[in-house]
């Protein structure tokens, strides 16, 4: 397959039409005809396996009168999205054997010191296990003497204002919490300070504007929603849901599934601690003055900052300097139920206008689920597999949010799909270098439709000899 031209940027409506350069991701000769399936492993099936959920909703300081709507929208959750749930303010449910018959413990503004010393133990080998935590408002006002609590909540309540509308900015738009919702997000509810910021040890997802409301104490630096892998399991946290609305409001049901989901395992998201990494593309058509197009096919920028392929082979790529050592986090989605959506992230290729030329001197980190193993889903493109294994258990199917770190350092490749790293690759190609080059999203064809959102890098310091992770 060769290139056939050049589209003309333009714009259409709401969308930006982008063509742009590329190589296909199935490379010249006989290597680009589709071997055997790879296997879909859990992804293909994730929340279908009948979670199971306990809401605990014990106070023993101030009761917030939202409890009962808080436990029948869980509940109503639950009967909805195929998982169980019990619900108990009773402290005796917290034994290790009780405990093992759930996925996940949803702490719902739970208030004061709930558990005794034996019920702490027996929570901590819970999450130890790989249990999971959902913490929702008061949940952070609960346990202040109990180290291990405090760090899976991910930070203590201080204060708060008068309820008050107030503006959320989305910070993660992958995480099943919070895909739902556009780059900001209003909503009125009572907004807690906490006395200590969370983002060195939780991902934030979301966090308030501070300029937004009146009250807000943490110097313009407000997360309200994180997630993190803690000592073997998996917390979320909302500081959402205080009043009675909340839990009516389908987008804060949406938000609240999100977190259920990917605290039991049925989602998977990248939960790691971000910070340093400055936007290459952040949904606006400004921040696309950077990059280049060429080849056939465009990518439309739609109202809500996401790119979606359309036609092709092309590819758009990030002209404005060539990279050598970085970390590139990018979110992905496939559309087709296949998920045989053909396209990938291209790294370490010289400037060009040759669609060949990342093809030629570059690497592709594949995003297809359907072919052969080294050329689907975490693969560099026609030269190593990612870990089957590692890659079926962290990939979501087709339809949702998939975050990529690709990190590039000296002639290193390492992959990671949504925090679990599933690929590492060295080049040893004499005629090919990833220490000085340029990265790009592929637009494969017109069958296949991939989303990006969110292109975002942080650079690292050059190093040479043997890299750890």
């Amino acid at each position: 397959m060769r290139a056939t031209g050049r589209t003309v940027t333009a714009v259409v409506g709401a969308a930006l039409l982008i063509g742009c350069v590329s190589g296909p991701a199935a490379s010249k000769g006989p290597a680009a005809s589709k071997g055997p399936a790879a296997s879909k492993g859990p992804a293909a099936s994730k929340g279908s396996a009948g979670e199971r959920v306990l809401v605990f909703s014990k106070t023993a300081g101030f009761r917030h009168d939202s409890i009962p709507e808080g436990v029948a929208a869980v509940k109503s959750l639950g009967a909805e999205n195929g998982f169980r749930v019990d619900a108990t303010e009773d402290a005796r449910a917290f034994s290790s054997r009780n405990l093992a018959r759930y996925d996940a413990v949803v702490f719902l503004s739970t208030t004061g010191d709930v558990l005794d010393e034996a019920q702490q133990r027996a929570f901590e080998g819970y999450i130890k296990r790989g249990g999971g935590y959902v913490g929702i408002h008061a949940a952070a006002d609960t346990e202040y003497d109990w180290e291990f609590y405090g760090g899976i909540a991910g930070a203590y309540f201080q204060s708060h204002p008068a309820i008050q509308p107030a503006r959320i900015e989305v910070e993660d738009r992958a995480h099943p919490a919070t895909s739902h919702l556009g780059e900001s997000w209003n909503r009125t509810d009572e907004w807690y300070n906490y006395r200590s910021n969370p983002r060195d040890r939780a991902h934030v997802l979301a966090s308030l504007d501070e300029s937004s409301y009146s009250g807000g104490t943490m110097s313009g630096d407000h997360p309200i929603a994180w997630c993190q892998e803690y000592r073997g399991g998996r917390a979320f946290y909302t500081g959402s849901g205080h009043t009675k609305e909340s839990y009516a409001d389908p987008a804060f049901q949406q938000h609240l599934l999100g977190g259920i989901r990917w605290a039991v395992g049925a989602a998977e998201a990248d939960c790691r601690p971000e910070k340093g990494y400055s936007p290459l593309f952040d949904g606006t058509a400004e921040s696309l003055a950077d990059w280049r197009q060429a080849g056939p096919g465009s990518f439309s920028l739609s109202d809500d900052g996401t790119l979606t392929s359309s036609g092709g082979l092309g590819m758009l790529w990030y002209a404005d300097r060539g990279l050598g050592s970085y970390s590139l986090k990018l979110d992905w989605r496939m559309a087709s139920a296949s998920g045989d959506d053909n396209s990938g992230v291209f790294v370490g290729f010289p400037a060009s206008d040759d669609p060949w030329s990342a093809v030629d001197n570059g690497y592709e980190v594949q995003i297809d689920a359907s072919d052969a193993p080294d050329r689907t889903t975490g693969a560099v493109y026609s030269f190593q597999s990612a870990d089957i294994r590692k890659r079926d258990r962290a990939l979501n199917p087709p339809g949702e949010w998939n975050t990529y770190e690709i990190r590039v350092e000296g002639e290193r490749l390492r992959v990671y799909l949504n925090g679990v790293k599933i690929n590492d690759f060295t080049n040893t190609d004499p005629a090919r270098s990833l220490r000085d080059g340029h990265v790009g999203i592929q637009n494969h064809g017109a069958e296949d439709q991939v989303s990006f959102r969110d292109i975002r890098i942080k650079e690292l310091p050059a190093r040479t000899g043997a890299q750890g992770d």
